[in-house]
């Protein structure tokens, strides 16, 4: 294992540690999903705390999203450049590039907005769908644990109503769309 990674997870480096704790899985995940392995993984996350502690180093920096938001955003596009170059080798001035620097803003801004009309279409869905999608999407309740607290008698009626509960939001994002186009 690196050893930055490495010193993520000591007790001296109580920040990076929460944001390694907090983001490798997910990271870990999109990477695996995306034709890489878990030492990409690592190699990635190393790649964009360089990245981060760089971008807190200067004075005019300013965070416009959540700092985990922050640090996804590194690693997609960081992992996307990989893809498209197939070459991983990225030099400090590479990292620090305004083109770089600009796709990985533009990516916070895309999930931003995404994030901001989710949350306009959970609120037009009936409010069991609400709490039956924040619960399954946004606290990761496991299946079982979602049966146990709505009284669903199989794990199949958990998934037939997370099925309605998209389809709302869907038919409502749908109808947005119909309405801007007009």
């Amino acid at each position: 294992m690196n050893k930055i990674i490495a010193d993520l997870k000591t007790e001296n480096n109580f920040a990076f540690g929460k944001l390694y704790q907090d983001n490798f899985g997910k990271i870990s995940n999109f990477v695996q999903k995306n034709s890489g392995n878990q030492a990409d993984a690592e190699d990635l996350f190393q790649n964009a705390m360089m990245v981060l502690v760089e971008k807190l180093r200067q004075d005019n920096f300013q965070l416009a999203a959540s700092i985990n938001t922050y640090v996804y955003a590194i690693c997609k596009n960081l992992w996307f450049k990989k893809l498209r170059d197939k070459n991983f080798e990225l030099s400090v001035e590479e990292l620090q590039s305004f083109d770089f620097l600009t796709s990985i803003n533009d990516a916070i801004e895309d999930e931003k907005t995404y994030l901001e009309k989710l949350k306009g279409y959970l609120l037009k869905i009936t409010d069991h769908c609400n709490r039956l999608i924040h619960d399954i999407f946004f606290k990761e309740k496991a299946i079982d644990q979602i049966q146990k607290d709505y009284g669903y008698s199989t794990r199949h009626n958990v998934h037939n109503q997370t099925y309605k509960c998209v389809e709302q939001i869907k038919k409502i994002k749908d109808q947005d769309e119909l309405s801007e186009k007009k």
